[in-house]
């Protein structure tokens, strides 16, 4: 048992981490920033510590001063939530040189997975399925060209250490492949650092398929079903779904077993997403793999009866999973809505403020993860998701109904948000009937 867990993290899956650390005993500490003082983590927490101020890099990002932290405050594990230092192989390795335990995979793991040219040859020789593209990397526009001819277009051009929609650009023809190709290079090595670029088939009106898996020290991997993220702008999810209504139950198995072969041909410990686009045939391919835990794992938690974060927590301890693949049994469905605090209107501008005042729905099969509450300043400096409105019901239609009334409840003032926005997705008829593909909110944007 961890005597002590330091979160590395903030907002809500910060307060996710430490309620999960309370219900098994364990005592946690918060980091943060001086902008975040007043945050309700830092208020949950058994222990805080102030790591620095301003932008990300200087706190939340702040690999030796977290580490610093951790020491001063008698942590034996730090658990990274998802974004800022949860997929960095150097932070991990820090831990380990300083006797931390991270709760995550191993540095080697995320290198081959996080590196997406490296993950789509790793899955070509395991047997996924994997778009049709390049299996080397790629750093000249002019190479590219050429493989992207024998690929055959339209293709997309993606940053090899990409993530949240950077570095990734389409190339409908040959003319335009140079100029997106060096955007899009351009892109990854401002963000990433990075200007390694691989390039695959364009697939035209996909859905966003993954598949989240859950692995212990012992070999064994268990897949728990999928979510259906097709709802998204920019590449940014907006809304998660569990079961997914555009696959048979044969490719569902299929897909899991892909799933965990993905994970055991790595070697894969703790809690994964394997991530997949599935093309206007039901046929899926391997899209890369999330080396941690997702901000949509409560929708799969909904629907088979698990708590994600105390088993990472468990598994880092040394434990075997507490279930097996026979035990998962997707019961219902779940849906989940982002919330952010921005301005759809205003081209989903940010709209960071005070909340002046707020109310949060609740009933049987509604939950709420959220690091809000009245009186809270919204820092200017971080991501715009301020709560997930999680719902259960017994079927797709009910669970629709259950969000559509949650949101209706819902009420925050004093910043813009995206409820009304979502609210009107729940009631969209191509939601609504299940054939939401990824350029959806794309084209309701442009129809007004």
């Amino acid at each position: 048992m961890f005597n002590k867990i330091l979160i590395a993290n903030r907002g809500e899956i910060a307060v996710r981490i430490i309620r999960a650390c309370r219900n098994i005993g364990i005592r946690s500490v918060a980091v943060y920033s001086k902008e975040d003082a007043g945050s309700l983590h830092v208020q949950l927490a058994d222990q805080r510590i102030c790591i620095g101020e301003g932008p990300a890099r200087n706190s939340y990002l702040n690999m030796d001063r977290i580490i610093a932290a951790a020491h001063n405050m008698g942590a034996d594990a730090i658990h990274p939530g998802f974004g800022f230092l949860s997929e960095n192989s150097e932070f991990v390795r820090k831990c380990k040189e300083n006797g931390i335990t991270f709760i995550g995979p191993e540095a080697e793991v995320i290198d081959k997975m996080g590196n997406k040219s490296q993950a789509r040859k790793t899955m070509m020789e395991a047997g996924v399925p994997v778009v049709p593209g390049t299996k080397e990397p790629v750093y000249d526009a002019e190479v590219g060209k050429v493989l992207a001819r024998e690929i055959g277009y339209p293709v997309m051009i993606k940053a090899s250490s990409g993530g949240g929609g950077k570095g990734m650009r389409v190339a409908k023809s040959e003319d335009e492949f140079e100029f997106q190709f060096n955007m899009a290079q351009r892109e990854s090595a401002n963000a990433f650092g990075d200007d390694t670029m691989y390039i695959e088939r364009f697939i035209e009106n996909p859905r966003h398929v993954e598949i989240q898996i859950m692995a212990d020290t012992q070999g064994h991997v268990v897949a728990l079903g999928e979510r259906d993220c097709s709802v998204q702008r920019n590449h940014q999810k907006l809304i998660e779904e569990s079961p997914s209504p555009a696959i048979t139950e044969e490719t569902r198995r299929e897909m899991n077993r892909c799933a965990v072969l993905a994970a055991q041909t790595v070697k894969y410990t703790n809690a994964g997403t394997i991530e997949f686009i599935v093309d206007t045939h039901g046929k899926f391919y391997f899209m890369e793999m999330n080396t941690r835990i997702q901000v949509e794992h409560g929708v799969t938690e909904m629907v088979t009866g698990t708590d994600l974060i105390i088993e990472q927590i468990k598994v880092a301890m040394g434990e075997p999973l507490s279930f097996s693949q026979e035990d998962i049994q997707l019961r219902g469905h779940a849906i989940e809505c982002r919330i952010n605090a921005e301005i759809p209107e205003k081209n989903f501008m940010p709209s960071p403020g005070v909340v002046q005042h707020m109310h949060l729905p609740a009933g049987n099969g509604v939950r709420v993860d959220t690091g809000l509450y009245a009186g809270y300043q919204i820092p200017s400096e971080y991501d715009s998701m301020i709560a997930k409105v999680i719902v259960h019901a017994p079927d797709r239609d009910a669970a629709i109904m259950k969000m559509r009334s949650a949101l209706d409840e819902m009420l925050i003032m004093g910043v813009e948000t995206n409820l009304d926005f979502q609210y009107q997705i729940m009631r969209h008829p191509v939601f609504c009937e299940g054939k939401a593909d990824t350029g959806f909110i794309e084209n309701i944007m442009k129809l007004g």
